[in-house]
């Protein structure tokens, strides 16, 4: 049985086969396209050609896409949404999407702020006002595809959040998307308020790009496989799962490439060097895993507090456009990006004879890649070449700083298409690995992705002793991996920690636990 790992970027979509001993069988890069389908398709017919493998064979398809990212900074295809907030009178005062962007809130159809909601400590803020949550559906009935619903410290208690999502379906039936705070945020309102309806006008999207995934490899003859998505903790999940949950697909392509580069490598702790067409991204693997973010997470210019990877991005791609000047006294200095040909770069570089010098030329006049035709190149001034690289260097070892956590040296692992611009003597590395197969490192990373588990609750020490707590998280991650589709042998709890709460009464932590397994 083979394993189909597919990641759409921005500039090349990428495709492996992984065979029964988790071995590479094929690897290839082939253009995104505009409908992104078209680049999939093509992918999966040149991986199917360059292994000779028999479609049937394939057993399990996996798929890392940018749509969901996509169609939030482009505000393209996202539903409408009413938006119910169960938290008066205390949360009135700032109303649901007050500093969004009007093209982007521009998705609501509607908005209340009911009363209802829960203190810190888990006592009643106000009575559930059933009956304008009723009327609140009512008047949008018809008028919506979705329902974003939050409520104040539902993350202590989701008692009003649940009954408000059995009144929204008894009024607007089954086929409206419900998307519940307390499912997708942490702690924080306002941000965990804005997750919930994103995933919510996300609906329509994850419903094309999961349903015209599993169309177009039926429509290859790969008709026995499982499909699964890429999420951005590193692991997998259900069709099902990425249309209840579309948000958790945002950022997965630079976890798959660290999970591809953990792989590849064998290197269980690093920095990730994820270097595109466009851009490249640095995250930190830890433990064999992506590092999770601890702030608050800016997508499409709205603040959110969902679970999101600890990723650094600058403008540096394989097709950034280097801009080199000259001073009178003939001092060289170097602009590169963050504008990029993109996916245009076949057509648009000096090493593919096109008129725009891009850092890939850059490291072909230097002798660092073999790409295109290096004579088209010759003419580019050594100096200038020089000069360019240099700027290349200090954005990543720049970059490199920001990401570590002390001053001591750590392994890099380079990944990517775009890396072959990249110097391997980086200051404040301990060594630089660039492995076999790093072009399609997310590729590889989301064929061999895991499937994980995730427990979260806020406990009192003085009620519950640490040891014990934490006992028992681990042992919920392990049980949440498990109901997930893991083997349960296989499952190892791979985060721990435990957050102490300062605003609230006695000692009181966050305690979260995530576990991860092989999928069954």
């Amino acid at each position: 049985m083979y394993k189909l790992g597919i990641d759409v970027g921005g500039t090349n979509t990428d495709a492996v086969l992984i065979d029964e001993q988790d071995a590479v069988v094929a690897a290839v890069k082939r253009p995104t396209s505009d409908d992104i389908y078209t680049g999939i398709m093509d992918a999966v017919d040149a991986v199917l050609e360059a292994s000779g493998a028999d479609r049937a064979l394939i057993g399990r398809a996996m798929l890392g896409t940018t749509q969901c990212t996509n169609a939030i900074v482009e505000r393209r295809n996202l539903a409408s949404v009413a938006v119910l907030r169960v938290g008066a009178p205390a949360s009135v005062g700032i109303p649901p999407m007050v500093d969004w962007a009007d093209d982007l809130a521009a998705v609501s159809r509607g908005s209340a702020i009911i009363e209802g909601g829960f203190e810190y400590d888990g006592r009643r803020l106000a009575v559930f006002d059933e009956g304008a949550c009723r009327a609140f559906f009512e008047g949008v009935r018809g008028k919506v595809d979705a329902v974003a619903l939050s409520c104040v410290f539902s993350t202590v208690r989701d008692d009003d959040e649940r009954r408000a999502a059995e009144v929204a379906r008894e009024v607007l039936g089954d086929k409206v998307h419900l998307s519940v705070s307390s499912e997708i945020g942490s702690m924080g309102l306002v941000e965990r308020e804005n997750a919930t309806i994103l995933n919510a006008a996300l609906n329509e999207v994850s419903r094309r790009f999961t349903e015209g995934f599993a169309e177009s490899l039926a429509a290859k003859g790969i008709t026995e496989a499982e499909v699964y998505l890429s999420q951005n903790d590193g692991t997998l999940m259900t069709m099902e799962h990425a249309r209840r949950y579309p948000i958790l697909t945002i950022a997965c392509g630079p976890t798959n490439s660290i999970r591809g580069a953990s792989y590849l490598t064998g290197v269980d702790d690093a920095i990730v060097i994820d270097v595109g067409g466009t851009t490249t991204d640095l995250g930190i693997l830890s433990n064999g895993f992506p590092r999770e973010s601890g702030v608050a997470v800016n997508i499409g210019g709205v603040r959110t507090n969902f679970r999101m990877p600890d990723v650094l991005s600058i403008g540096l791609g394989g097709g950034s456009v280097v801009r080199v000047s000259e001073s009178a006294d003939g001092t060289v200095s170097a602009t590169v990006g963050p504008d990029s040909v993109g996916y245009r770069i076949a057509e648009r570089a000096l090493v593919f004879g096109g008129d725009t010098c891009t850092a890939t030329d850059v490291a072909v006049r230097l002798g660092m890649a073999e790409v295109g035709d290096a004579s088209l190149v010759a003419g580019l001034p050594l100096a200038h070449a020089e000069a360019a690289m240099e700027t290349i260097r200090a954005m990543v070892e720049d970059a490199i700083d920001v990401m570590k956590v002390s001053s001591d040296p750590i392994d890099v692992v380079l990944v990517g298409g775009g890396a072959i611009v990249l110097p391997q003597d980086l200051a404040g590395t301990r060594q630089v690995l660039a492995p076999e197969h790093a072009g399609c490192a997310n590729a590889i990373g989301s064929a061999l992705s895991k499937v994980s588990g995730t427990y979260e609750e806020l406990v009192d020490y003085d009620a519950v002793p640490r040891d014990e707590a934490l006992a028992a998280a681990r042992a919920a991650a392990i049980e949440a991996a498990v109901a997930a589709g893991a083997v349960p042998e296989t499952v190892v709890v791979v985060d721990v920690e435990d957050v102490p709460l300062a605003y609230y009464p006695g000692h009181t932590n966050r305690v979260k636990a995530r576990a991860a397994g092989d999928l069954a």
